[in-house]
């Protein structure tokens, strides 16, 4: 089966990838050439999904920029319940 290039998967299959790559690496039945071929891609795996996790984490941080900059400020007043 074809492996996608890395730059099309989502995070999540990825991730997948990445784990399935761990599970055989650590087998250890797999030659020296076909290991450090799967090392090479589970880097690249690894450094596509962290830059896919700081471009979340940037969008998340200018939706919650945004929506604190549009807020309004409004006077807080007390009431005679609220007092007691």
């Amino acid at each position: 089966m074809a492996r996608k290039k890395i730059e099309n998967l989502s995070f999540e299959e990825s991730l997948g990838e990445l784990e399935s790559i761990v599970q055989s690496l650590e087998n250890g039945e797999l030659s020296l050439e076909d290991s450090m071929s799967l090392f090479e891609r589970g880097l690249s795996l690894s450094q596509a999904s962290q830059n896919k996790l700081q471009d979340a984490e940037q969008k998340i941080q200018i939706l919650l920029d945004k929506n604190n900059s549009e807020q309004e400020l409004s006077n807080f007043e007390l009431t005679q319940g609220d007092a007691e």
